[in-house]
């Protein structure tokens, strides 16, 4: 497969492969999806470093919270465990 450098914006329509080494820097907002907490896959080696955004924080209140993955649980983006 080959590998290609871009200088501007890239639009994918069947996703990227691969994992981004370095820094990333965002200059601008970031818009994510939010899901609630039963459509959480499970946390998993494969899945350690992922951000989530749910709707329900957990306990099935209309409140939002990030979620990360350390590769055994979602924890709150404060380091506390997700009920």
């Amino acid at each position: 497969m080959a590998s290609t450098t871009f200088s501007g914006p890239v639009t994918s329509t069947n996703g990227f492969v691969g994992s981004v080494t370095g820094a990333v820097y965002v200059a601008d907002f970031v818009k994510m999806t939010a899901i609630a907490t039963s459509a959480l896959p499970t946390a998993a080696a494969a899945n350690a470093g992922q951000v989530r955004l749910i709707n329900d924080n957990g306990a099935g209140d209309d409140e939002y919270c990030l979620v990360i993955s350390t590769g055994s649980a979602w924890v709150t983006a404060v380091g506390a465990a997700l009920s």
